[in-house]
């Protein structure tokens, strides 16, 4: 059970290296290079059929499980310090809570330093939306909807894979949630290839998505300014008001939490896509609704931080 401790050691230091470092664009990193080669993979293989996507999943997530536990074992079998140290970096590049404020709030920054079409584009480098004609509002609202989605698939999720499986679970995760990215649309293109794909980010995001909702919940108790018993409404009530079986989670749980209007129709790929709204207009949108997304982003972490890693201390004595 002693490497337990260094498991829920590595679990602490990974996510205080996320939120002082956040996402370093000068250094490696392991989940750039998984989309690189789901790129190359995409390109050798691609045929509009659903068995060469099923060929993508075993390309990308066979190699990362076997490259990630190699070294994972090899560092631990050397030393129980050093295999700490390798999988704090591995939690560390799993998890992306600062990043996520960061990019989020590059949006809002942009908006007040250049206007609306600096704010678009910037925007642009974190939703799959298309972003050229959003008004203010819209461009808001879509960055408030980011942090929500992504709270659960960018740290809730991870955090929960790398405490059960550590550093291999972890990435396996993030490879699979990036494929998923890349593509699980459901355009001409990544219909068919994409299936297997998004089927597997669905099942794996199932449990964790709703455990995320609920951590927002508890957050909007928890903070100021925020309603945790309308989170809790809307998150019941809406919970259900997309095509995907897990992004409404959290997203209705921070519409909730917020007292805002969130989702609707929107254009993706030059094709506009009919979506239900989630929540209700209790308060008008504005810039600094993106900074009060930030306050229940880091508390929801921080909250799943700590019971992870309570329960991993907890099995290890």
């Amino acid at each position: 059970m002693e490497i337990l401790r260094y498991h829920g050691l590595a679990l602490i230091i990974g996510y205080v290296l996320d939120l002082i470092v956040g996402d370093p664009h000068e250094m490696p990193h392991p989940i750039r290079l998984i989309g690189k080669w789901i790129s190359f993979v995409e390109k050798k293989i691609y045929k509009d059929k659903k068995t060469s996507g099923l060929y993508l999943v075993f390309a990308v997530t066979i190699p990362v499980v076997f490259i990630t536990a190699f070294i994972t074992i090899c560092s631990y079998c050397l030393s129980n310090t050093l295999g700490m140290l390798v999988e704090s970096v591995f939690v560390f590049y799993c998890l992306a809570t600062r990043s996520l404020a960061v990019e989020s709030g590059e949006v809002i920054r942009s908006l007040y330093k250049d206007g609306i079409e600096a704010s678009r584009k910037s925007l642009s480098m974190i939703v799959g939306r298309d972003t050229e004609k959003l008004t203010e509002e819209q461009v808001i609202k879509a960055t408030v909807e980011t942090v929500a989605e992504n709270t659960s698939d960018g740290v809730v999720a991870p955090l929960l894979y790398l405490a059960i499986g550590g550093a291999t679970l972890g990435l396996f995760y993030k490879a699979c949630n990036t494929m998923d990215s890349m593509v699980g649309y459901k355009n001409d293109r990544y219909k068919n290839f994409g299936f297997y794909a998004a089927k597997l980010d669905d099942i794996l995001n199932y449990i964790p998505s709703r455990i995320c909702a609920l951590l927002i919940i508890i957050s909007a108790f928890l903070l100021t300014n925020f309603d945790g018993k309308n989170a809790y409404k809307i998150w019941n009530r809406d919970k259900r008001n997309h095509k995907s079986p897990n992004s409404a989670q959290s997203e209705s749980a921070y519409a909730g939490a917020m007292g805002l209007k969130l989702a609707g129709g929107a254009f993706y790929f030059g094709s506009w896509v009919e979506k239900p709204f989630i929540g209700d207009p209790v308060n008008n949108i504005n810039r600094l609704d993106v900074y009060r997304s930030h306050k229940l982003l880091y508390m929801t972490s921080l909250l799943c931080e700590v019971i992870c890693t309570a329960v991993i201390f907890i099995v290890a004595k």
